[in-house]
């Protein structure tokens, strides 16, 4: 089987989850400290905060920011649910927001037509690994004074205008999930270069507590969000991988865009000039009328795994109200394909799934 997705984990991975395990430490110490100083180090941010996911990454960034009842935070609608389930979970609204399908990103003009005198935040999604809009986004932001919290789950080691994605905004989250980019099996960071954000993160992630004079204080209702040293272990092995793993995932789309090209009733991925993306999935747009469940099927019987992009979160019944679900979300949750990609395939195997594609499309 061409799987998906498949994490590149190693002899060093190995051995560092090992010296864990017999070094009886394994709740957040040194080898998270380790990690966290690693992403700092790769980003050039002052902070790097782990957590146990990137959906507790977002969460905390939103709490400590101050995002509670009564506000609104504008989220893109193609993207996990847990873009918009955090802001819920901190007592807010997610405003939903349709998307470019070019990009599978977020349009930057509905973006600023949902902005309401109740918005207090927007959450750009680097859907994929390809960097959000930013620049306007930013601008938006400025205008209506908005708080921006980065949703970089999929884009570690991407780049906006040769500036890192997580680091353009307030706060940047990402995720180490295994079809992630680097991956410690479930995982998360939050990254910013104010101090006192951190501080506040830092506690939120352990019960509220707070360290001074030598003393715990519990200041707070916090979480205990805190990451494992097995994970952070895996981190810092997973972070001197990071240069590769982008390098070959970028090798890998290229052949797939080779290979694809012309393919008939097919749309490829789009990646705006300046930006920098880390190809954390292939994601192909079917034409409508294309059945994707058959398409799949036969690509299965050819032993090549694939996916749905991701989700439209205004067609989830959770989500469920007037004018949803929103269109082109919904296009691309229905028509979307994952095709594979991880740093172990060859391009043999990318030449192979072109043309399963091309077959099944023909079928």
């Amino acid at each position: 089987m061409i799987r998906v997705a498949s994490p590149e984990i190693g002899d060093q991975e190995l051995r560092a989850v090992e010296e864990v395990l017999r070094s009886g430490q394994l709740v957040q110490a040194t080898r998270v400290r380790a990690f966290e100083a690693a992403v700092e180090a790769h980003l050039g941010v002052r902070h790097a905060v782990a957590v146990s996911s990137g959906t507790a990454a977002l969460h905390l960034a939103l709490l400590a920011l101050g995002i509670g009842p009564g506000d609104e935070v504008l989220v893109p609608d193609f993207t996990f649910p847990a873009s918009a389930n955090v802001v819920e979970l901190t007592g807010a609204t997610p405003v939903l927001v349709d998307i470019d399908l070019a990009t599978y990103n977020v349009d930057v003009e509905r973006l600023r037509a949902a902005v309401t005198a109740r918005s207090r935040a927007v959450m750009p999604v680097h859907l994929f690994g390809l960097p959000a809009a930013m620049d306007p986004i930013l601008e938006i932001a400025r205008e209506k004074r908005l708080l921006v919290v980065e949703d970089a789950a999929c884009a570690l080691g991407a780049e906006y205008r040769g500036r890192p994605c997580g680091t353009l905004s307030e706060a940047g989250c990402f995720s180490f999930h295994p079809r992630k980019v680097i991956t410690t099996g479930e995982g998360g960071m939050v990254v910013t270069s104010d101090g006192a954000l951190a501080e506040r993160i830092i506690s939120l992630r352990s019960h509220g507590q707070v360290q001074a004079g030598g003393r715990t204080r519990f200041e707070q209702a916090g979480f205990n969000y805190r990451m494992t040293e097995m994970q952070g272990a895996l981190g810092v092995a997973q972070m001197g991988r990071l240069p590769s793993i982008v390098e070959r995932r970028t090798a890998l789309a290229a052949r797939y865009g080779v290979a694809l090209r012309g393919l008939d009733r097919v749309t490829l991925p789009v990646v705006p000039e300046g930006l920098r993306p880390v190809w954390q999935a292939y994601v192909v747009l079917l034409a409508e009328g294309i059945d994707r469940t058959a398409v799949q099927a036969r690509l299965r019987e050819q032993g090549i795994e694939t996916t749905l992009g991701t989700y439209a979160v205004s067609a989830q019944p959770h989500y469920a109200g007037p004018g949803r679900p929103l269109p082109k979300s919904l296009r691309a949750q229905e028509q979307a394909l994952a095709l594979p990609l991880h740093p172990g395939l060859s391009e043999a195997d990318v030449d192979t799934v072109a043309r399963a594609l091309g077959a099944a499309l023909g079928a």
